[in-house]
């Protein structure tokens, strides 16, 4: 017999019986309260994971760890997301194949870029959060 939520004891009953955290996904998403919370809470988690790791990224770590893990929780509950997660794969696997096939000349361009990348963002972020200038400060420090 249905209760005043339908098909919902029936689809958290079948639900149970998948083992894992499938089973337990389902069952929250059988009601339209728990689909909607489940949504934004896997939507803040993946999104905070993915612009952390896109800070991250120019800086020598887990960043593009970081954002295709986002990616991966955004995807349980977002088709978009998974189709985004597969395209990046494909694109850093192809970028990381081209890579290994430069000889020293670009790989040296790369890491320069990069570390002046990495430059800019620190600058920015001292500037921005703390109000120091480094570009001033080293002027200060080294008598300019």
């Amino acid at each position: 017999m249905d209760s005043e939520t339908g098909d919902a004891d029936a689809l958290k009953d079948e639900a149970a019986r998948r083992s894992g955290i499938h089973g337990w996904l389902d069952g929250i998403r059988s009601t339209k309260a728990g689909a909607l919370t489940l949504k934004i809470i896997i939507g803040v988690i993946g999104t905070v994971m993915v612009v952390g790791g896109l800070i991250m990224v120019p800086f020598p770590g887990p960043g593009w760890l970081v954002v295709f893990a986002g990616l991966a929780v955004l995807a349980t509950e977002f088709h978009w997301a998974h189709k985004l997660l597969e395209f990046g794969k494909r694109v850093l696997h192809a970028w990381t194949e081209w890579y290994k096939r430069q000889g020293w000349t670009v790989r040296i361009i790369v890491l320069v870029v990069t570390l002046a990348a990495m430059a800019v963002i620190i600058w920015a972020a001292m500037k921005v959060s703390l109000g120091i200038d480094l570009i001033v400060e080293a002027r200060k420090l080294l008598g300019i």
